[in-house]
Parts: structure tokens; C-alpha cells; sequence
């Protein structure tokens, strides 16, 4: 969310502080104002960043590319280091091929390797049957979608607390 400090019925200040107290998106503040008061009570707010008019159209694309990313990772609670992505308690090791739950390896078929990581690394991404069976089997597979329904039942069977 871009918001300007200075609005004309109510600050933006006041907005940025009511958003945070309901929502936790990524809050951009920009302003004419280059005081340090302005920049601290901004953050002190809330606001994820603060940025002074006039910005460089390269630099607020490069800070809200940043803000997004670390947006999206808290969204799906992954987090990424080297090969090995971590999510609630499951670690998946792309370069070795192994998933480790709650520390103790879990074997998993390719497929259903395939699947945790697509699902992984694209949280909160619907996708039907067919959507799913093309990314993860390919254009030029043949078989049933009903496939797809099994995988994930399997996958599920494995990741999923009772």
C-alpha cells in the first residue's frame, strides 16, 4: 500500500496506524516531508518503509519488489536457505531429493517431491487438477487426473498432523 503522508481529510499517518492495528500488508509511506522526525514516526507507526518525493522510478520498483517477496514469504511461512526450503516443521532438501519432518526423513516418490515443492514455493496459489498435472507431469504426459487426487492424498497422508 502506497500512502502519502500528507492527504488533504486525514493524515497519513493516522491511516497507516489503523491499517497496522488490522492488517499486516506492506505499508510504503511517501513524502515530500525529508524531516528525520517524519521518517521515525512513520516506522514507528508501522509503515514498512518511508519513502521521500522525488524517488527514482528504478529505486521504488527495487523496494516494493523487496516488500512483496518478504511479504509473500511471512504469507506462506517459508523460508529459503541455499537448496533447502523450511515450512512448519518440514524441511525439503531440493538438492538431495529429501524431506525431513519434524527432523526424521520421510520417504516421498518423486511426484509427491514434486508436488510439496511446487505447493511450497507458490503459497496461497489455487490451482485445479489440470493445472496441477501439467506443471508437475507435463504438457506431453499421458494419464488420468485422477492421478493428481491420489498424489496429493499420499502427500497429505504424510505431512499432515492428526
Amino acid at each position: 500500500l502506497f500512502l502519502d503522508i500528507m492527504l488533504p481529510k486525514m493524515n497519513g499517518f493516522e491511516i497507516c496506524k489503523q491499517i497496522r492495528a488490522v492488517k499486516d500488508i506492506p505499508i510504503l509511506l511517501v513524502s515530500a516531508k525529508k524531516e528525520d522526525i517524519d521518517k521515525i514516526r512513520g516506522l514507528g507507526l508501522g509503515a514498512d518503509d518511508y519513502i521521500t518525493k522525488p524517488f527514482s522510478p528504478s529505486e521504488l520498483v527495487a523496494r516494493v519488489k523487496a516488500h512483496i517477496a518478504r511479504y509473500e514469504r511471512l504469507l506462506g511461512n517459508v523460508s529459503k536457505q541455499r537448496d533447502t526450503l523450511y515450512i512448519h516443521g518440514i524441511s525439503i532438501d531440493q538438492r538431495a531429493r529429501k524431506v525431513f519432518i519434524n527432523n526424521e526423513e520421510v520417504a516421498f516418490t518423486t511426484k509427491e517431491f514434486d508436488l510439496l515443492t511446487f505447493f511450497v514455493t507458490h503459497p496461497n496459489q489455487v490451482l485445479n487438477k489440470e493445472q496441477l498435472f501439467e506443471r508437475i507431469w507435463g504438457l506431453d504426459s499421458a494419464g488420468d487426473l485422477a492421478t493428481v487426487v491420489v498424489h496429493i492424498r499420499k502427500l497429505r497422508e504424510k505431512i499432515e498432523r492428526d
